[in-house]
């Protein structure tokens, strides 16, 4: 009995393990992009107010908001220059904005009545050109999409004070608007294939109400390598942390923080809070260090243009990923910061351990601490300079590896952030031990 039961399991377990491996490979180039760039562009972009909530929290009525349309010309869109200046950035991937909450599609639906095609000036297809640029330059595409529609009259909600309807009270009401939401869909890939899907909105409804099963197989057919966030009731690949860098690095094996540039996802007029090329860098090389992605926003205005400010983000973003490539894709999560006093990543094999020098380094000296590998080498990623070093507090008595001191002389040092690749015999092998004292002797 022991053996059939043995027989039976085993084909299971080993089904387990294809399943494990076959969703790795899907996210592998997820994992190895590190950094996409995040588009919020929509009508809000006309007066730069906050995207759909600035209607729903009823700062401004619903017909106010909606009048926007008339000025979203996009009459300077170059959707060849966004592809150009996303790849110079450093970035993989794009997600863009087909529809916010507020119903506003960038292509041209035959599904609801308000999108860029026939409710705007600029009269045209806006998602079609620009997946072509990106694929044109071999980026991923990525499809941001709202469950919620605030504007139509079949979803839910309206406002914050404003219900239509409880689903339980009209379930054929509900039903019409998962028809339009899952045609729209159909729709995006159908006519455009994107690579991922990234949904919001997912906190109005509960996972059977929306129907979370039913969206991600209809979107999987035919195409099961295609990802999706987790804003699926949690049902999705990879977590979705927004603005703030996790503190510790989350459970999840596959993440992505999105951020903005300023404090605004759309264009403002008002919003000169832009962090500094630095400040963007500094969370950058955070994600990078705890094994994760940054999704970084842009925002375009009415015309198409991207502001100056972004621009310049991300030509200096794009200055030192270019310069650091080797310790910024396809990079595992680093060491614990007990080892070294900063961040840190491995190479895919884990034999090549990076070191992240924000700062210069007081006596021109960083210093790394229970390694118990051999170091063969250590150099400047991006420069080439090999640099010295020494081992103190290593005896034989004791099985502890000893405090190893890198020197880093100032002309080596990047404007932003100077990075080390450091050379191993092997596997990082990491010294673990509570310390004693003789051993022998």
């Amino acid at each position: 009995m022991k053996k059939l039961i043995l027989s039976l399991l085993l084909p299971l377990n080993l089904l387990a393990q294809t399943d494990t491996s076959s969703f790795d490979q899907k996210m592998q180039w997820f994992n190895d992009a590190k950094l996409g760039i995040f588009i919020h562009w929509g009508i809000y972009s006309v007066n730069g107010i906050s995207e759909s909530w600035s209607f729903y929290n009823e700062y401004i009525s619903h017909e106010d908001y909606l009048n926007q349309k008339n000025g979203f010309d996009c009459s300077e869109y170059d959707p060849e220059y966004w592809a150009t200046i996303i790849k110079e950035s450093g970035a993989k991937y794009a997600v863009i904005t087909t529809k916010h909450h507020d119903g506003f599609a960038l292509w041209d639906s035959k599904y609801g009545n308000l999108n860029a095609v026939r409710n705007s000036p600029a009269k045209k297809d806006l998602l079609r050109p620009f997946v072509t640029a990106l694929r044109k330059k071999d980026l991923k595409t990525g499809f941001y999409y709202s469950l919620p529609d605030w504007s139509f009259k079949d979803y839910t909600h309206h406002t914050k004070s404003q219900k239509r309807y409880k689903i339980k009270e009209d379930p054929q009401r509900w039903k019409r608007f998962l028809n339009y939401s899952d045609n729209q869909l159909l729709e995006l890939k159908n006519k455009y294939d994107p690579d991922l899907w990234w949904f919001d909105g997912d906190w109005e409804h509960n996972e059977e109400e929306w129907e979370i099963d039913k969206i991600k197989s209809m979107l999987s057919k035919d195409r099961t390598d295609v990802i999706f966030n987790s804003r699926l009731k949690g049902k999705g690949d990879y977590e979705t942390p927004e603005i703030g860098i996790p503190v510790y690095k989350p459970k999840s094996k596959f993440w992505e923080l999105c951020m903005t540039m300023n404090d605004s996802w759309g264009f403002q007029h008002n919003d000169k809070n832009y962090k500094s090329p630095q400040q963007v860098i500094d969370i950058f090389v955070d994600c990078i260090s705890k094994g994760g992605n940054l999704l970084l926003d842009i925002g375009p205005k009415a015309d198409g243009s991207i502001p100056e400010e972004q621009v310049h983000i991300l030509k200096e973003l794009g200055k030192w990923t270019s310069k650091h490539k080797e310790a910024v894709y396809e990079t595992n999560s680093g060491i614990p910061y007990e080892y070294f006093y900063g961040p840190t990543a491995l190479s895919k094999d884990s034999s090549i351990l990076y070191l992240y020098l924000r700062d210069i380094p007081k006596d021109n000296k960083v210093l790394l601490k229970g390694i118990k590998n051999k170091i063969n080498r250590i150099y400047v990623v991006g420069n080439g300079t090999i640099l010295s070093h020494n081992v103190f507090c290593k005896v034989y008595w004791n099985a502890y590896p000893g405090i190893t001191y890198i020197g880093v002389p100032q002309n080596v040092l990047d404007d932003y952030y100077t990075v080390l690749a450091v050379y191993l015999d092997g596997k990082i092998n990491l010294y673990d031990k509570y310390n004693a004292a003789i051993e022998s002797n």
